[in-house]
C-alpha cells in the first residue's frame, strides 16, 4: 500500500451510529438527500438473506445455510462505519459543508482507494475480532466482487482509530442481538464462495427501491412485507411445479430406449453422463431427469450451459415448451421464465450491481441467477475462478440441475476448469448432467472423478455417480440400427460451390459449415450472389450479429431446417452457411452437408445435422443422399506444408489433431457407419501413440500448448492472486479478449432549455431518447431502454473493435448500459453510415488498422487497411 499521508479523522471524536449513512437518495428533482443508515441497511440485507435461505431446497438448507448466515451477510457494510466513508456520502448530499460534522473534521474520502474502500475496512475490522470463525472477514470484504488488498490494522488512525473500531464492535454486537444468532462455521473455500454470493445478492436486493426513502430501520413498520416484495421483484420466487407428469405429457412423444434408461438412473444429486448419437434426444432426456428432481424438491431450478451464446439462446425454443408444461399456471413470473432471459431481466429489479448501468444487468450473467437459466458454459466456469463476482455464480448454481451440453468440444484449458466445476457442484447439492455425442473414455473418467480402473468402450453409454453411493456405474444401451454416411473429400472450393448450388436447385436443404467467421462471410457472399439467379435462398448464421439481427436469422433459418418445417422444405432449395455454432445444440436437419476439415469429434457433430430426423424422409428430394463433402487437402499434402494447406483452420484447431483426423478419414473412406463407429473414430484420433517425422513436432507443440493451458486454468482457479475482471478471465483459451460494440445509425445531443438529451437511432432504425436522471422517476422506462440497447450490441475481438472513446464521451450511455471501469474498457460505440461502414461516435477515429462495417445479412466485418502479414483469425 502506498504511504498514506493524511489522518482521516479526529481520533477522539466519532459520529453517532445513527448518523453513519449506508446510502444517499436522489429524488426525482435530482436533489440528493441522506438515505438509510448503515444499521438499517444491514438489517434489511440480513432479513433478505433469511428469506433467500427459506426459499432454498431442504437438502442444502441445513447443510450449507446454517443459522447465522444472516449475520454474515448483515456485517458486509461494517466498513461504512468510518470517517472517510461518512464524509464521502455527506459530500454527495445537497447543502453539506465539507468536514462540518463532529468526528469528520479531518476526514479525506480520497484516501479510501488505498485500502480497498469500505469493503477493505469490513475485512480488516472483522479480522481483529477475537474467536471469529475462518472465512467470515473475507466474505464481508469481497461483497463488491473482489478481495480487497488492505494491510492496515482495524484501529488505525486512518480508519478513525480505536474509538471508531469500538463503534464497529458495538455495531456487530447490536446485529447479533437483533438476529439472535452467533457466527456459523464455514466449511471450506467452496462454502465460503457460496456465502459470499449469497451476501452479494442479498445486498443487491436490499439496495432496491423497495427500501428507498427510509433513514432508520425503525421507520419501516412493514419490513417483512417489503422484504418479500423485494425478492418477488428480483425474481427470487420458488416456481410452482406440476407433479406426476409423464414424458409423453411433457414432450408429446414416448421416450426412446436410451432416453428411458437414462431417466431411470436419475434419482437424486450426483453426476450423470449420457453419451449417445446426435439427434437421439439427449436434451429431452436431461430435461425430464431435471423435472423428476424439481417435482421431488431435490433441485431448485435448472441451468442449461452450452458452448456459445448463439447456441445457448437457440435452446430456448426447446426449453420453453418444457417449462410451459411443468409450471403451474399460477407460478409466479411464469411468463418471464418462459419467454426469454431478457424478459426475466426486464421484469425483475435487483438494485446495485444488477442495475442497467452495472455489469450484472446483462442477460448473459443474470440468467445464472434465474430459476431456469440458459447460458454459456463460461458463466458456470467462472463460479470456480478467482474472477470478479465469481462467487455470485456459485450461489446461482447451488441446488440446481446443471446441464453441461456439448462437453466433447472443450480444450484442455476448459477441461481443467470443468473438472473443478463438477467437483464443486457436487459439494453444492447440485445434480450435474453431462451430454455428449463424442466423448473419449479418458475424458469421461476425469469428469466423474474416477482415478483408477478401466472404462467400458461401449457406445451409447450411461455413466453415473450418485451422491449417496460410493461407486460409479456404467450402463450399456443397445442401438437398433446403424446408418451409412457417404464421405467425399474435396480439395477445391469451386467444385463444392457448384455442387451445393446444384443440390439446392434440386430442392435440397444444404448446410455449409466453415471454421472462421470471415470465411463463412466470404462463402455466403459468393453463394448468395450465384444463388439469386437460380431461385435458391441463401442465409448466414454466426456469432457476430447484434442480438436483434441474430434472433431474426435464427427464427427464420433454423426453423426452415428444423423437424417442423414440413411443407416449407418442399417450397425451394436453400443453402445455410455458418460457423461452429451450427454444429452445437441446434436442432437442424440438412439434406446435404459441406464442411471445412475439423477435428473428428467436431466433424461427427456436424454430420449429426445431416438427415437428422426420420420424419423428414418423405420430404427429401429423390436426388438426396446421406452424404457429406469435406473441404480438405490430402494427408500427404498437409505433411509437406501443413501451414499453407490448412490455412486459417490451423489457427482454430491443432494441426496435429487435424492430421490425425485426416489419417483416420483416409482409412475409412468412402463411408462411415454411425453410431457404431463413433467411439472407435474418436478414440483413434485422440489415443496416445509414438510419432515420427512432422507429427513428432506437432504432437510436442500440442502437448506444450496443453500444459500452458492447464497452467493458465490452475492460475485462474487460484484464490491467492489478484481477482481478475470478468472480461479478462478466459474460460476457453483464446489469445483475443472480446468487447461489446453498440451499433447505432445516428446519435446527437439536443438542448431544451436547461435540459439535455441524446437522440439515438439504433441499428434497425428504431429511435429513442436518453435522458439523464430517468432512473430517478421512471424506472420501468429506464429498464426498457436498457434492454433495447443491449439488443443492438455485437461482441467482437478487442483488436478488431472500434477504438475506445475519449474520456467522458460515453457518459450519456453509462446510466443505461454497462460501459466498463478502470480495469476494463468494456463498451465501444460505432455509427453505421449509409455505406454500411462503421465510423466513430462524433466523428472520432474508428480504427487505425481496420476498415469496419456492419450489414444485417453479413454481420460485423473487419478488413485490414494495409495487410502486411497473415494474422491468426478470430473466429
Amino acid at each position: 500500500m502506498a504511504q498514506i499521508k493524511n489522518i482521516s479523522s479526529n481520533a477522539n471524536k466519532i459520529l453517532p451510529l445513527s448518523s453513519c449513512l449506508a446510502k444517499t437518495l436522489t429524488l426525482p428533482d435530482n436533489k440528493t438527500i441522506p438515505g438509510i443508515d448503515v444499521f438499517g441497511h444491514c438489517i434489511i440485507v440480513g432479513e433478505v438473506t433469511k428469506l433467500l435461505v427459506k426459499y432454498s431446497i431442504p437438502q442444502i438448507r441445513g447443510k450449507l445455510f446454517p443459522p447465522g448466515v444472516e449475520l454474515v451477510a448483515a456485517v458486509h457494510d461494517l466498513g461504512k462505519i468510518c470517517p472517510t466513508f461518512a464524509e464521502k456520502l455527506y459530500r454527495h448530499t445537497d447543502n453539506y459543508q465539507p468536514n462540518s460534522l463532529t468526528g469528520l473534521e479531518n476526514a479525506n474520502p480520497d484516501l479510501e482507494k488505498q485500502w480497498g474502500y469500505h469493503s477493505g475496512l469490513s475485512q480488516s475490522s472483522l479480522s481483529a475480532f477475537p474467536k471469529l470463525p475462518k472465512y467470515i472477514p473475507e466474505i464481508a470484504g469481497r461483497h463488491h466482487g473482489y478481495s480487497p488488498d488492505s494491510t492496515l490494522p482495524a484501529d488505525s488512525d486512518y480508519f478513525g482509530g480505536k474509538p471508531w473500531q469500538k463503534l464497529r464492535v458495538k455495531f456487530v454486537e447490536k446485529l447479533k442481538r437483533y438476529f439472535g444468532v452467533d457466527w456459523p462455521v464455514v466449511q471450506n473455500d467452496t462454502h465460503a464462495a457460496l456465502l459470499s454470493g449469497l451476501t452479494s445478492v442479498a445486498d443487491w436486493i436490499g439496495s432496491g427501491q423497495a427500501f428507498d426513502g427510509f433513514r432508520h430501520i425503525e421507520d419501516i413498520t412493514d419490513l417483512p412485507n417489503r422484504v418479500k416484495s423485494a425478492l418477488d421483484a428480483a425474481g427470487f420466487v420458488p416456481p410452482l411445479i406440476r407433479r406426476g407428469l409423464s414424458f409423453m405429457e411433457i414432450f408429446r412423444f414416448e421416450p426412446n430406449p436410451i432416453q428411458a434408461r437414462f431417466i431411470e438412473t436419475i434419482s437424486g444429486p450426483g453426476v450423470y453422463v449420457l453419451e449417445a448419437p446426435m439427434g437421439i434426444g439427449k436434451t429431452e432426456a436431461a430435461l425430464y431427469g431435471a423435472y423428476k428432481l424439481l417435482a421431488a424438491r431435490k433441485a431448485s431450478g435448472i441451468y442449461f450451459a452450452l458452448p456459445t451464446r448463439l447456441t445457448s439462446e437457440k435452446i430456448y425454443e426447446r426449453v420453453n415448451p418444457f417449462l410451459l408444461s411443468i409450471l403451474e399456471e399460477t407460478s409466479p413470473l411464469r411468463q418471464a421464465l418462459l419467454i426469454h432471459g431478457s424478459a426475466w431481466l426486464y421484469e425483475t429489479e435487483m438494485g446495485e450491481d444488477a442495475q442497467p448501468e452495472a455489469s450484472w444487468f446483462h442477460a448473459k450473467k443474470r440468467s445464472i441467477l434465474a430459476p431456469f437459466g440458459v447460458g454459456t458454459i463460461d458463466q458456470a466456469l467462472m463460479a470456480v475462478m478467482n474472477v470478479k463476482h465469481g462467487f455470485v455464480r456459485t450461489f446461482g448454481l447451488a441446488g440446481k440441475v446443471v446441464i453441461l451440453d456439448e462437453v466433447h468440444s472443450y480444450d484442455s484449458y476448459t477441461g481443467t476448469l470443468m473438472e473443478k466445476l463438477v467437483a464443486d457442484l457436487r459439494n453444492l447439492g447440485c445434480t450435474v448432467i453431462i451430454l455428449s455425442a463424442t466423448l473419449t473414455g479418458e475424458r469421461r473418467k476425469e469428469l466423474l472423478g474416477i482415478k483408477k480402473g478401466a472404462s467400458l468402450p461401449a457406445y451409447p453409454l450411461i455413466s453415473y455417480h450418485a451422491e449417496d453411493e460410493k461407486n460409479h456405474h456404467e450402463l450399456l444401451i443397445q442401438v437398433s440400427e446403424n446408418v451409412t454416411v457417404e464421405l467425399n473429400s474435396i480439395q477445391h472450393d469451386d467444385e463444392a460451390v457448384n455442387e451445393a448450388l446444384k443440390r439446392a436447385e434440386q430442392g435440397q436443404q444444404v448446410l455449409w459449415i466453415e471454421n472462421t467467421v470471415a470465411e463463412a462471410q466470404d462463402r455466403f457472399a459468393l453463394l448468395n450472389c450465384l444463388a439469386v439467379e437460380r431461385g435458391v435462398e441463401c442465409g448466414l448464421i454466426h456469432s457476430r450479429f447484434t442480438k436483434n439481427d441474430r434472433d431474426q436469422h435464427e427464427k427464420y433459418w433454423v426453423t426452415l431446417f428444423g423437424k417442423d418445417a414440413k411443407d416449407k422444405r418442399k417450397e425451394k432449395g436453400r443453402i445455410l452457411v455458418g460457423t461452429q455454432v451450427l454444429e452445437q445444440s441446434l436442432d437442424i436437419d440438412a439434406d446435404f452437408l459441406v464442411t471445412r476439415l475439423c477435428p473428428m469429434d467436431m466433424l461427427l457433430q456436424r454430420i449429426g445435422r445431416l438427415w437428422r430426423h426420420a420424419s423428414n424422409k418423405k420430404l427429401r428430394p429423390g436426388t438426396a443422399r446421406q452424404e457429406v463433402w469435406i473441404l480438405s487437402p490430402g494427408y500427404e499434402q498437409v505433411l509437406e506444408n501443413y501451414k499453407k494447406e490448412l490455412g486459417k483452420t490451423a489457427f482454430v484447431y491443432a494441426p496435429y489433431v487435424l492430421l490425425r483426423t485426416l489419417e483416420v478419414l483416409k482409412n475409412h473412406a468412402p463411408s462411415l457407419k454411425l453410431p457404431e463407429e463413433i467411439r472407435p473414430l474418436v478414440e483413434a484420433v485422440y489415443c496416445n501413440r509414438k510419432e515420427d517425422g512432422l507429427l513428432v513436432r506437432l504432437q510436442w507443440d500440442l502437448e506444450k500448448r496443453r500444459e500452458q493451458l492447464q497452467g493458465l486454468a490452475r492460475q485462474g482457479l487460484s484464490q491467492g492472486g489478484r481477482t481478475l475482471p470478468e472480461s479478462k478471465a478466459e474460460t476457453r483459451y483464446s489469445d483475443q479478449l472480446t468487447v461489446d460494440v453498440l451499433l447505432l445509425k445516428d446519435a446527437k445531443e439536443e438542448q431544451n432549455g436547461k435540459d439535455k438529451k441524446i437522440l439515438l437511432v439504433l441499428s434497425d432504425g428504431t429511435s429513442l431518447e436518453l435522458i439523464k436522471g430517468l432512473k430517478n422517476y421512471n424506472k420501468k422506462e429506464w429498464h426498457r431502454i436498457a434492454v433495447l440497447l443491449n439488443h443492438h450490441v455485437v461482441t467482437v475481438p478487442e483488436k478488431r473493435a472500434p477504438l475506445p472513446a475519449s474520456p467522458g464521451v460515453l457518459d450519456w450511455f453509462k446510466e443505461y448500459i454497462y460501459i466498463g471501469n478502470k480495469e476494463e474498457e468494456f463498451l465501444r460505440v460505432a455509427i453505421i453510415n449509409k455505406s454500411e461502414n462503421l465510423v466513430g461516435l462524433y466523428n472520432a477515429i474508428i480504427s487505425k488498422k481496420y476498415t469496419l462495417s456492419y450489414n444485417s445479412k453479413i454481420g460485423y466485418r473487419s478488413e485490414e487497411i494495409n495487410p502486411s502479414k497473415k494474422e491468426e483469425e478470430d473466429w
